[in-house]
């Protein structure tokens, strides 16, 4: 076994996963697959909101309104959905996260700032006038340079990540540690602007789906929702090809030895990429109506896609010599079923979180489905009472309590 293979080896936790590492790779791509869609359409709303604020016209000011509602909270949704993602990472690929962040970590504490920065400046966009059209529009332009910094930093960090051969000669400069950690070691400019031209696609598919939620509301202008419509497939369109050329130029610029372009998980994202944008130019004229089909074309690009991405973070890894395959793995029944449980039961409750949510936004009073209300009640009672009852048992087991 090669040194830097050995060495990765014993950076794995000694306890092993306590169960096997595919399903927390599947769990992997679909949580971050959520969480990208919610970071594209916060990156690319606070876009199209400072475009239509300063340049949109009446239908463009009114869109920038509703956006300055919406970010606020689509951001904070951002990072409760990326904490799962994160987590899964933690399982499978914690030494190169972690030395990825200690190696930048000034880098690592400010991704966090600028977070909280964005958020705050969003919120404080939409409570001073925002709603009304009459925000200051340099807070938002604030938040969008704060965004977009943010991209970088975690861009560098992930890219990091991918080359442990590398570690030797940013850890060590002139014979002497590094221990600043004040420097990004990693770019790939075509990588990073693949994600930044998915925002705007993201963004376009959004507006889709808001023109057809409000269409049933009175107080909505027909007119206005058709052209919001229009304008979000244009940018679907637009951004969707760009980020096409861009994918291209990042897969020339890959190892050759990859052969990443025969992968089947990229054919697969690429040719439902390649069926959206077709599908997009055919609807072009009137795409209101073909909504649910262009969300359902863009969600499969969009996974099939993080999953590439997590192939091609394997493909990178596996020239160190290692593979989450190999992880020891020591099931863990009782706690496997305890995860899966409540991660079903946070569906439940969501899902009814989000029914209430929905209809309430289309101005029904009475929401209905008050027995899954009631379940998700009770869900959230038996939850805490299991939790309670296993603190105890094991508080009382390992002596913590007399």
């Amino acid at each position: 076994m090669q040194p830097l293979a050995l060495y990765l080896q014993q950076l794995r936790d000694v306890s092993g996963l306590p169960f096997y590492p595919w399903l927390f790779d599947f769990l992997l791509v679909l949580t971050f697959t959520l969480h990208i869609l919610a970071v594209n359409l916060v990156l690319g709303g606070t876009l199209v909101l400072l475009w239509g604020r300063l340049f949109g016209g009446p239908y463009g000011l009114r869109l920038s309104r509703a956006l300055s509602r919406a970010l606020p909270i689509t951001l904070s949704w951002v990072i409760v959905l990326g904490v799962a993602p994160l987590l899964f990472i933690q399982v499978l690929y914690d030494p190169f996260w972690y030395f990825s962040n200690v190696i930048s970590a000034w880098w690592a504490l400010a991704f966090l700032a600028l977070i909280a920065l964005s958020f705050s400046l969003l919120y404080l966009y939409y409570l001073r006038g925002g709603y009304e059209g009459a925000g200051n529009p340099l807070w938002p332009l604030v938040a969008l340079l704060s965004l977009l910094f943010v991209a970088v930093i975690i861009h560098a960090l992930s890219l990091q990540a991918l080359h442990p051969e590398k570690w030797p000669e940013w850890a060590v400069k002139g014979g002497t540690e590094y221990q600043s950690g004040g420097k990004l070691f990693a770019l790939s400019l075509p990588r990073l602007l693949h994600f930044l031209f998915a925002s705007l696609a993201a963004t376009g598919v959004f507006l889709l789906f808001y023109a057809r939620y409000f269409r049933p509301r009175a107080d909505y202008d027909p007119d206005y929702l058709s052209w919001a419509a229009r304008t979000g497939a244009r940018l679907a369109l637009i951004f969707s090809l760009l980020q096409a050329a861009v994918g291209i130029w990042w897969l020339l610029s890959l190892p050759a030895e990859f052969r990443f372009y025969t992968h089947p998980l990229f054919l697969l994202g690429a040719g439902f990429g390649l069926l959206f944008i077709l599908y997009l130019l055919s609807v072009r004229q009137d795409p209101e109506p073909h909504t649910g089909r262009i969300g359902a074309l863009f969600a499969a690009t969009v996974f099939f896609m993080s999953y590439a991405r997590e192939a091609l973070r394997m493909k990178y890894l596996s020239r160190a010599g290692y593979s989450f395959a190999s992880y020891p793995v020591h099931p863990s029944w009782s706690s496997t079923a305890l995860f899966l449980l409540t991660f079903l039961m946070g569906l439940v409750i969501l899902s009814y979180v989000g029914l209430v949510a929905y209809r309430a936004g289309r101005g029904q009073k009475e929401v209905g489905a008050h027995g899954w209300g009631r379940l998700s009640v009770f869900l959230s009672w038996l939850w805490i009472l299991v939790m309670v009852i296993i603190g105890l048992v094991l508080s009382f087991k390992n002596g913590a309590l007399p």
